[in-house]
């Protein structure tokens, strides 16, 4: 009887052990569930509209793009060490800061797992819809949020010489935080300093090919220049940044 009674309570804590598993892998799963923000597609100016911006972002030409969700923050260091298993971001200071040093390849790699583990489509955002949802839905804003940078960014003047956590200055119009400031954001596209001039009206996606990944946005160590919605940078696919990061995108759901 008591070696019954042994492997009954032997049997039932194994099952325990084995539910407190479950429990912990669905809390890291939905843990892994970005906050989205809904983007209503729309038509806009993509480019510099104010006389200040780089070559490559002229001519100003119409867009317009579907509707889509982007992240509401920059994808994190604990998000990613979740994922991932690693952090190979420079600035290690908390789970809340934005992952960094991390390349395209690194990004798409994020990305394939994520829409493995729970689905739902994710991706990163084309320059166009990057550009469109940080002003927010293609208004005429000089910085993403309005005309005061510090408002909206971490840049080089407020910064304190790293990345900062995510969300601790004011969202844009549409309650998107850090897109400019804090990292550079990889997005979809290849770099063309001249794509502008042939680009489509419908959906741009960049160019078929290229040496170069686009990202945008800015970061905490630059100033104001870079931290414009128009101001492209690009980088090799397979590098990364201790200022360059990501923030996903998804297309919404066929009905």
């Amino acid at each position: 009887m008591v070696r019954v009674t042994n492997n009954i309570f032997k049997t039932a804590a194994g099952f325990f052990v084995v539910a407190l598993g479950l429990f912990a892998l669905v809390g890291s799963v939905y843990a892994l569930v970005p906050e989205m923000v809904e983007v209503k597609g729309g038509c806009y100016r993509m480019g510099d509209g104010f006389g200040e911006g780089g070559l490559d972002e002229y001519p100003v030409h119409e867009v317009c793009v579907g509707t889509f969700f982007i992240g509401r923050y920059e994808v994190t260091q604990h998000e990613w060490q979740t994922l991932m298993g690693n952090n190979p971001s420079r600035f290690q200071k908390g789970d809340d800061y934005p992952v960094e040093n991390v390349s395209w390849e690194g990004a798409q790699e994020f990305i394939r797992r994520l829409n493995r583990l729970i689905g739902g489509g994710y991706r990163l955002p084309s320059e166009a819809e990057w550009e469109y949802a940080c002003r927010s839905g293609g208004l005429d804003e000089k910085y993403c949020g309005g005309e005061a940078l510090g408002d909206f960014s971490r840049y080089l003047a407020n910064s304190f010489s790293a990345s900062q956590r995510v969300g601790t200055r004011f969202p844009n119009g549409l309650g998107i935080y850090d897109m400019s400031g804090n990292v550079w954001e990889w997005v979809e596209d290849w770099y063309d300093k001249d794509y502008y001039r042939s680009s489509p009206r419908l959906n741009p996606t960049g160019p078929p090919a290229g040496f170069y990944k686009v990202s945008r946005g800015g970061s905490w160590d630059y100033g104001p220049w870079f931290n414009r919605p128009s101001a492209r940078f690009c980088s090799w696919p397979d590098l990364g940044y201790f200022a360059l990061g990501f923030r996903l995108a998804r297309t919404p759901p066929i009905p």
